[in-house]
């Protein structure tokens, strides 16, 4: 009887370590599945004679979201983001053409203005299938992002803005050296926005200007944005696009027009301490939206370096509560 005991014990052991096992080798598929489905994929594609290039992350079945840099960086501004982002949603991030890994032509041979970019970013994201999709709009991504929302209300689903203005309020002191090459295109004015905005000590002022502790903030980001800006050409390049931004404020009224109208659910996240786009230029955003989710955050112009799992905190509520709750 002692033996035959003995080998039920065995027997019932034996299969619940069959039971442990299998359920280990379950969570072990499905957390390689889901790491494989938010590792970041690094693809290109060519729109309009450009070969853009746009990192992409998710599954291609879960909502979309579609993330737009400023200057002077790219893409590479939301390789923290985008796997956070990935493991719910469908996460695409463009590079600009004259950006990051595009294509960047000459300006004799490309038109560099807002109004393109916008273009492009459109028939881009037509090309990978986004048919629908939350807006992450920082610094340019505003002005191109706003026109395409503007364009194709139905597509847009929620808006995400980061220190993205919209507002006359938001144009504040660093903007008087632009305003003035609006005014006259001089090689002159030309002369003091490259001296002041497209040097290594300007673009390590973007990311550390206004930044609780500009030690959490790695030189990676100014050193990899720099050498793009130092690609041949590249500087007339961007001296076109600040030329261009005067084309901007003029359409403010219709993107709130759009705002009042369409009232898109909105998370606003603003990093106080820029001086780029002050704290001013987000409170307007009050006066159109009544679906805003609005938060004022203690960092810069770059406020994903500082903050970025509190903002994919707030991304993550905000699409689930406000976006996908509709």
């Amino acid at each position: 009887m002692n033996t035959l005991n003995k080998l039920l014990d065995n027997k019932t052991s034996f299969k619940n370590h069959l039971i442990t096992a299998a359920g280990v080798l379950a969570l072990a598929i499905a957390g390689i599945s889901h790491a494989r489905a938010s590792q970041t994929l690094h693809k290109t594609i060519e729109v309009a004679g450009q070969q853009i290039f746009y990192r992409e992350a998710g599954d291609n079945n879960a909502p979309t979201i579609v993330l737009l840099h400023g200057f002077p960086t790219s893409s590479h501004m939301y390789r923290n983001l985008i796997p956070e982002l990935a493991q719910d949603y469908h996460v695409i991030a463009p590079d600009y053409p004259g950006f990051g890994n595009s294509s960047m032509p000459a300006v004799d041979e490309f038109e560099y203005s807002f109004d393109n970019l916008a273009k492009i970013t459109d028939a881009f994201l037509t090309k990978v299938g986004a048919e629908e999709y939350s807006l992450y709009v920082m610094d340019y991504g505003a002005p191109v992002g706003f026109r395409i929302a503007a364009a194709h209300p139905e597509r847009v689903q929620g808006l995400i803005v980061q220190n993205g203005n919209a507002y006359d309020e938001g144009l504040r002191d660093f903007w008087k050296p632009i305003k003035a090459y609006w005014q006259d295109k001089s090689p002159a004015n030309a002369k003091v926005l490259k001296d002041s905005l497209l040097t290594i000590e300007a673009t390590q002022w973007q990311y550390t200007n206004g930044a609780r502790n500009k030690e959490t903030i790695s030189p990676d980001n100014w050193i990899v944005d720099q050498a793009k800006l130092d690609r041949p050409g590249n500087k007339a390049i961007q001296l076109e696009l600040f030329y261009s931004y005067g084309t901007n404020p003029a359409l403010y009224p219709q993107w709130q027009a759009y705002f009042r109208k369409h009232q898109p659910p909105t998370l606003l996240v603003w990093g106080k301490g820029d001086y780029i786009f002050p704290e001013e230029g987000a409170h307007p955003y009050k006066r159109d939206l009544k679906k805003l989710d609005f938060h004022i955050l203690d960092t810069g112009h770059f406020a994903l370096e500082e903050d970025g799992d509190v903002i994919a905190g707030l991304i993550q509520s905000f699409m689930k509560n406000k976006v996908l709750a509709k």
